[in-house]
């Protein structure tokens, strides 16, 4: 019996006829599928999930393996179906009276449109790295992109390898030093990438690094008085695969025994209330959680690195998207830490900081009770391990037209919403 056989979604019904099932997916984790997966005529659908009749229907056809979550509030959830499986699914929406909207009607159509090849003449005149911010890139170009800017900027810039990956790609921290050296160091770690579809949020953590290093001169007092621990790319297993194989890959690519799938959802996988609400035990699954808590090498890695040193630490942002939201621990439950209240301060701060430099609104709350519990996510482990005190998980753009397949001309403007967030936490942090 293989892994994806033991999981209690993957179904031998009609399901089973589709190339894309839970089950065929696994087969490409398995690794015997080395064409690139294509995702011609699947739809996303946004279904009204208003009461918990609703979201047993929506449970149970993601138990049938008949859809994928992508994206879930008190409200609605977000659905990747696939094109052999779309009667079936709207049938059963139908006839569970779900009112649901098609937010994107062929995703292999939007993927094509995602991330055009880049012309000779955005890249004429450049030296050194190929980095813009109007393309999606390479891991091989982002790390061309961090030798380069150590190379240049020696002065207040320090690259560590802080660990591996699963397959030994380095895991490349960029520490910016602050102008004042003194003995009372704020710094704010900042990560993106933890989840590999997640493309916009690598670019916007690359864009928050470009600020600090290129336009450092114009850069307010308070940027330069903190110390940035910064992490493009925590799953670079994840994202290298998401661009070369599988578009839409989540997680890792460990394989922990001879029989389970690839995969650990590493945000699912940190050593704070691990395994409960939200994770899953089946390898499988999109959220599973690992064969124990801190089980993955990029995980350990971080935990390592923070945990030489934790006091330092006064700010934690980890970005994902999407969903436009600033949230806060806890996301194992629905619980706040006792200093919630000046947490959700700070965070309102932010989402109007955002709003006014860019007119798009963020949404600031705890991330259990806003959107859904989460346990072993890694927000929780820097607040309640590390003791962080401002902890945040921010979901970038958009809120559903694109969801994952954000298109190129709204990259350089979600990397400003990421910059302002990261420097109006900083600043809140310097007044300190």
């Amino acid at each position: 019996m293989d892994g994806c056989s033991k999981v209690i979604y993957c179904v031998f019904t009609l399901v089973a006829l589709s190339k894309y099932t839970i089950c065929s997916q696994n087969d490409s984790q398995q690794g015997n599928i080395e064409e690139k997966i294509s995702y011609d005529g699947d739809q996303v659908l946004r279904v009204e999930t208003v009461n918990s009749k609703q979201r047993k229907t929506i449970k149970e056809l993601e138990n049938q393996g008949l859809i994928q979550k992508w994206f879930t509030n008190s409200t609605s959830v977000d659905i990747m179906v696939k094109k052999a499986n779309s009667i079936i699914v709207k049938n059963a929406l139908n006839n569970g009276s779900l009112s649901f909207d098609v937010f994107i009607d062929d995703i292999q159509r939007a993927i094509n449109e995602e991330n055009p090849p880049m012309n000779e003449d955005e890249l004429s005149g450049r030296q050194g790295h190929n980095v813009t911010f109007q393309n999606y890139h390479k891991i091989s170009d982002i790390y061309k992109y961090i030798d380069y800017i150590t190379q240049e900027y020696p002065d207040f810039v320090e690259v560590q390898n802080i660990g591996n990956s699963y397959q030994g790609v380095p895991l490349r921290v960029i520490k910016i030093k602050p102008d004042q050296n003194t003995t009372d160091i704020k710094s704010i770690w900042v990560d993106g990438g933890i989840h590999a579809r997640e493309w916009i949020a690598v670019s916007s953590v690359l864009y928050i690094i470009n600020e600090l290093v290129f336009n450092r001169d114009s850069l307010e007092p308070h940027m330069k008085n903190i110390e940035f621990h910064i992490l493009p790319i925590v799953n670079p297993d994840g994202y290298k695969h998401s661009h070369e194989k599988e578009r839409l890959w989540r997680k890792n690519r460990n394989k922990p025994t001879a029989n389970s799938c690839i995969g650990t959802d590493l945000n699912r996988n940190w050593d704070y209330h691990w395994g409960e609400s939200g994770a899953s035990k089946y390898s499988c699954a999109e959220i599973y959680r690992g064969v124990k808590a801190g089980s993955e090498p990029e995980t350990q890695a971080v935990v390592k690195y923070i945990m030489k040193n934790p006091k330092i630490f006064k700010g934690f942002v980890t970005f994902h998207s999407y969903g436009q939201y600033i949230l806060y621990p806890w996301g194992y439950a629905k619980r706040v830490p006792s200093d919630h209240t000046e947490v959700q301060r700070v965070g309102q701060v932010i989402a109007t900081a955002i709003k006014k430099t860019t007119s798009v609104e963020y949404t600031v709350g705890n991330s259990a009770t806003l959107l859904y519990p989460a346990a072993g996510a890694s927000d929780d482990w820097a607040k309640g391990v590390a003791k962080i005190k401002y902890a945040y998980t921010i979901e970038l753009r958009d809120t559903g037209k694109y969801g994952f397949i954000l298109p190129p001309s709204e990259i350089l403007s979600t990397g400003k919403e990421a910059f302002v967030a990261v420097s109006t936490l900083a600043s809140e942090i310097s007044s300190q």
